[in-house]
């Protein structure tokens, strides 16, 4: 008959084991959503203003695009092209490996297809030699972490696919705002910042360039956390004054 401290230690083991093995499920479950579902991804820049702001967190759906080598943690698997792969749309916000190392995450927005011709001319999007309408609208304002504010004039551009997103331009006359044309190779994409004088995107060719397919990560879905960066980590007392609880849910 079996002591109760053997009893006791069969228990504790079985116990602690019941607990790897619950780690180890949830660790996999989450791997294998990262990777074949939604992945967080998080904005550190302004190229996105006024769709996206530096602090806001969101998530990607991976399926969206298919799946490449960049899909997988490390990008592992080394293999080339797309399985099950999709073509993004006109106006789509999108994660890529820069194509420069392959390793670093961007985001911006698709407006030109393989074959598709590119220009920008006095700060004007031209696709395939037509002028892409852009509306003026009130002007956005732009807060820092430390209140400061600046006005910047926004547009509302619509794609010839009819998706309209905002757009903002401090200078018509900047370094990106006339540009030769862009002829989009097959396979290949033309992305731009909405942020347009403050963006190095496929309009810096030896910086990002033309966006290979297999380069596409996902889709940018939903903001899910956004803050603007006030409050440290340690001042709790100001996270309810960080957090923009306004921009939870948003679409893009």
């Amino acid at each position: 008959m079996a002591s109760r401290e053997n009893v006791n230690a069969e228990r504790k083991k079985g116990g602690f084991l019941e607990t790897v093995k619950t780690v180890v499920y949830a660790v996999l479950i989450a791997l294998l959503v990262r990777t074949f579902a939604f992945e967080p991804f998080n904005i550190p820049s302004g190229s996105m203003i006024p769709t996206l702001l530096i602090g806001d967190y969101l998530f990607v759906s991976k399926y969206a695009y298919g799946y490449s080598r960049y899909s997988f943690p490390l990008s592992f698997p080394p293999f080339s092209g797309r399985v099950l792969g999709s073509a993004p749309e006109r106006g789509d916000v999108v994660v890529f490996k820069l194509p420069r190392d392959n390793k670093t995450d961007y985001i911006k927005r698709i407006v030109g297809l393989p074959g598709d011709r590119i220009q920008v001319k006095d700060s004007i999007l031209y696709i395939n030699g037509e002028a892409v309408p852009r509306e003026r609208v009130e002007d956005f304002v732009i807060e820092d972490r430390f209140g400061n504010r600046e006005r910047v004039r926004r547009y509302r551009e619509t794609l010839p696919n009819d998706v309209s997103y905002y757009v903002l331009d401090r200078d018509s006359n900047g370094i990106l705002d006339n540009t030769e044309v862009y002829e989009v190779p097959p396979g290949h994409y033309f992305a731009m910042g909405d942020n347009r004088d403050n963006s190095s995107d496929s309009r810096v060719l030896d910086n990002v360039g033309y966006i290979p397919a297999e380069n596409l990560i996902g889709r940018a879905e939903v903001l899910f956390f956004s803050t603007n960066g006030s409050a440290a980590l340690w001042e709790i007392w100001k996270w309810p004054f960080a957090i923009r609880f306004d921009r939870f849910g948003n679409t893009l």
